[in-house]
Parts: structure tokens; C-alpha cells; sequence
């Protein structure tokens, strides 16, 4: 019998010794920060997407930040996107001061719903952030064709979907930009950070001021010396350091083989998961290769804090991702109200994330999900 040793968090980094080694040489190298690794990461990133640029950032916040500053949003400008996300979402439009107006998600994909952005848009409306929830692509042609019909720029929040596929093409290469993020959970990790990938050099070069601290080399600081710059704008320290930079070159020889074994144990999880009456598992968009960032299932007629909390006594890290966005007491200060977004609403309520990382051992998820089916019937058959 499977004996559990430690407890299963849903996401986990996966560091063997080539990374740190890695992080050690740079340790010893003369540059810490703003030396050469962060330009090589940036490279291996847009050659594995093919895109002409990448810009890292601190994190992919900061990514999301800089994007909405790159395309021009301010205040009084409106943005799309959805409900069910992490804030970071939502918060970057509000850190330029535009405004955030929630779509409903499509009740198969859990993301944003292209037929319900057309119904959103107003003279108002600068910009399209969907998300790849999960890791599962948006639906991307539908999203593009909306945008170049109003004029919007669209910025894809690819933080789960880094390694995944729409129609053949990495994710990345559809959206004006795409942020990926690092953080230790995700496809690779840098530790904390992220990335832009775009093919326009105009926002490239916003991208790369807007990091540091809207500083740049203008032709009169070039005539008065090498040692003379100029901020020309109001910038932030979102720069990425040297070391992050390296462990995440490292982790990029990885990505595909990580990405290979969450789609196996997605797998596992949907062969035996999809007959359990109680359960809906994740459906996937026609055409698109998920990076399984999460397995996200629904309960159907099961008390979701029960099986939770039982799964957790059971040293099984079940999550829950998200709570919609509008329902934070910052927004709802906004004044956005609940009942915005049903489908999403009533979709948060029944969903559950089994834990999905590289170095789950087949034994490992067996053992989840005998437990998850053992906790749902105990709980049907009281």
C-alpha cells in the first residue's frame, strides 16, 4: 500500500541541481542584477515563442503593469477582462487608473466569453486582457477579430499557459502582448518574475523604459557624456536581477518535459474522473494544447468545504482558484456587485483544484484521487 509522506501541495517547483548550480556560478559572476543573463533569458524566451522581443520583469505583475502602460490605457479608459483570475488581472488596469469592466466566462473553457465581450464594449474601451485560466488558451481568433474590429489592444494574461498551444502556435504569438510569470508554482520558475513577449518594437522599447525607472539614453544625454542619462518619464524599478535570470535559462532546457508530465497526469485525472457522477472535469477548446497549470474539477450535488477539508486532513493541497475578482472588498468599494457575472459566479462555487506539478508521482495521484472518490461517496451516502 501507498503510504503518504509529506503533504501534496497543488503546485510545487521542480529544482534539481543544474539549476542551482546554475544560480551558484552567477553568484559568483561580477553581475548579481543588470548584467548579461537577463538579455539571455530574454532571448531564449522570444526563440522558444518566436517573437521578435521579450522584456522581464520582477514579476508578472509588474509584466501586466508595464503592458497597460506600454499601450497607452489611463484613466478614464475601459478594459476587458474576466472575472475568474488571480487580481493581478484586474489591478494592472487600475494601477494606470483605467477602469475594469468584467465579461462572463464560457461555462466549458472557464474563460473569458468572446460572445459576451461585443455586448461590454463602449467608446470607452482601450483594451482586452483575457486569461488563459488554467493554462488553457483563450479563444483567441474570436478575441482578435473583436479587437481589430474596435481598434483595442489586446494583452493576453498568460501566466498559466506558458509551453501551451493554440492552433499550432505556441501561446504568445496571437496577442499584441502576452505576460508569462515564473513564479515557483508555474510551468518554469525564476523564483518570482515575468515576462511580455510581443512582435511591436514600439511597445518593446516602452516595455524596456517603464522597468527602470523611465529612464533612457536621448541623443543630448549621448552629447554630453557616456555617464549622463535622462528619465523622461515616470517609470518603476520592475527590473528582473541576473540570478533569476539564470535559474530561469536553466529551466527552460526543462519546460517541455514538465509540460509533458502535467498533460499525463491530467490524464490520469480525466480516464478516471469523468464517469464519477458528482464530478465534472475541465473540456478543452477546439484546436489548443493546455499547460495544465491546474486541473480544475467541478462538484455537482457534494459539499465543496467537506471534501476540502477532508482532503486536506488527508495532507492533499486541494485549492480553490479564484474567488471572482469583483468579489475582493476593493472592488466591491467600486462599487461592483455581486450577480455581475452569473455563470462565473456559480461556476466559482462548485469548483476545486487537484493538485497538478511535475514531480507528482503516479502513486501520488492514484492516492489523491482514490481519496477524493472515497470523501465524495461518504459524503453522498450520509
Amino acid at each position: 500500500m501507498f503510504n503518504l509522506k509529506e503533504f501534496i501541495s497543488y503546485g510545487k517547483q521542480s529544482i534539481d541541481e543544474e539549476d542551482i548550480q546554475t544560480v551558484i556560478d552567477t553568484l559568483r559572476s561580477p553581475n548579481l542584477t543588470q548584467g548579461p543573463k537577463v538579455t539571455e533569458f530574454e532571448q531564449a524566451v522570444a526563440n522558444y515563442i518566436g517573437v521578435k522581443y521579450a522584456v522581464a520583469f520582477c514579476n508578472g505583475t509588474a509584466a501586466l503593469h508595464g503592458a497597460c502602460y506600454a499601450a497607452g490605457i489611463v484613466e478614464g479608459d475601459e478594459v476587458i477582462t474576466s472575472p475568474i483570475t488571480f487580481a493581478a488581472s484586474a489591478n494592472c488596469v487600475r494601477y494606470v487608473g483605467g477602469t475594469v469592466v468584467f465579461v462572463d466566462i464560457d461555462p466549458e473553457t472557464y474563460n473569458i466569453d468572446p460572445k459576451r465581450i461585443q455586448e461590454k464594449i463602449t467608446v470607452e474601451t482601450k483594451a482586452i486582457i483575457p486569461v488563459d485560466f488554467t493554462g488553457q488558451p483563450a479563444n483567441m481568433d474570436e478575441i482578435m477579430e473583436i479587437a481589430k474590429e474596435h481598434n483595442l489592444v489586446v494583452i493576453e494574461d498568460g501566466a498559466h499557459s506558458f509551453g501551451a498551444e493554440y492552433k499550432g502556435q505556441k501561446v504568445g504569438t496571437q496577442a499584441d502582448m502576452t505576460m508569462f510569470s515564473f513564479h515557483p508554482v508555474k510551468p518554469i520558475t525564476t523564483a518570482e518574475g515575468g515576462v511580455i513577449v510581443t512582435n511591436n518594437e514600439e511597445y518593446y522599447k516602452k516595455l524596456l523604459k517603464f522597468r527602470s525607472h523611465g529612464i533612457e539614453q536621448t541623443s543630448y544625454a549621448q552629447e554630453q557624456g557616456g555617464w549622463y542619462y535622462e528619465m523622461t518619464e515616470l517609470g518603476y524599478n520592475y527590473r528582473m536581477t541576473d540570478l533569476q535570470a539564470a535559474l530561469g535559462l536553466s529551466q527552460m532546457t526543462k519546460l517541455d518535459q514538465f509540460i509533458e508530465r502535467r498533460r499525463e497526469i491530467a490524464k490520469l485525472y480525466t480516464e478516471t474522473l469523468k464517469e464519477i457522477k458528482y464530478i465534472i472535469t475541465p473540456q478543452q477548446l477546439d484546436n489548443t494544447v493546455s499547460g495544465w497549470h491546474l486541473y480544475m474539477i467541478q462538484l455537482k450535488g457534494v459539499n465543496r468545504k467537506y471534501i476540502f477539508e477532508e482532503m486536506h486532513a488527508a495532507n492533499i493541497g486541494v485549492h480553490v482558484h479564484y474567488i471572482p475578482v469583483y468579489w475582493h472588498p476593493y472592488y466591491q468599494q467600486l462599487g461592483y456587485k455581486k450577480g455581475l457575472c452569473p455563470v462565473a459566479e456559480d461556476w466559482y462555487k462548485n469548483a476545486l483544484t487537484l493538485p497538478i506539478h511535475p514531480q507528482l508521482s503516479d502513486e501520488e495521484v492514484t492516492f489523491i484521487l482514490n481519496k477524493l472518490i472515497l470523501n465524495i461517496n461518504e459524503f453522498a451516502t450520509k
